[in-house]
């Protein structure tokens, strides 16, 4: 007969997620996570399947704290306004008490890079592609802009929101708000 759990999956994830957000995903262990999730390892493999199984999951609770910001862009008729508003959204999202944690996803991208399990980098590449599209959208509501201005400025954005994210783990608030205030100068 097989055991009941005595754990809710969307708890221990969520608690999960804030283990890979603070530490990343190389430096965070199964024995880190059976700590923090609460869990032991027969449960997390068999819930999971792996650390991998317990990150790919992680990701997708991510971006559902992510969508309240997501959805703000998504419904935006401000064009670039709008995508301005998202970044600055976005500064205070990645705010965790007096921790800067930057974004989970842009973070793991920065660590891994292409060394990503194939899984965990399809992942990654589909919420960047997911936020990239709505820049293109928000993009194409503004006059005159070519279809090759807004291909270019999207991809321009996508790099500058990585950048964000990864100066928002160390910089100062005015140093993020002049970045902010600079590259929407130029779009």
């Amino acid at each position: 007969m097989a055991r009941t759990k005595q754990y809710r999956e969307e708890d221990v994830i969520q608690k999960a997620m804030d283990l890979f957000w603070r530490n990343g995903y190389e430096a965070t262990s199964v024995r880190m996570l059976e700590k923090e999730m609460g869990i032991n390892q027969f449960s997390i493999y068999s819930s999971f399947g792996s650390k991998n199984g317990v990150f790919l999951e992680s990701i997708k609770v991510y971006k559902n704290k992510l969508n309240s910001i997501r959805h703000t862009l998504k419904e935006s008729n401000n064009g670039v306004l709008g995508i301005k508003q998202f970044f600055y959204d976005f500064l205070e999202f990645t705010k965790d008490n007096n921790l800067n944690k930057g974004c989970l996803v842009c973070n793991t991208v920065s660590e891994l890079g292409n060394k990503a399990k194939p899984e965990v980098l399809a992942q990654l590449m589909k919420f960047t592609e997911e936020i990239r599209d709505l820049f293109l959208k928000n993009l194409e509501q503004v006059q005159g802009k070519t279809p090759e201005a807004v291909e270019k400025e999207a991809n321009f954005l996508m790099t500058s929101m990585l950048g964000l994210s990864l100066g928002s783990r160390i910089l100062e608030k005015q140093q993020l708000d002049d970045f902010i205030e600079t590259t929407f100068k130029s779009i």
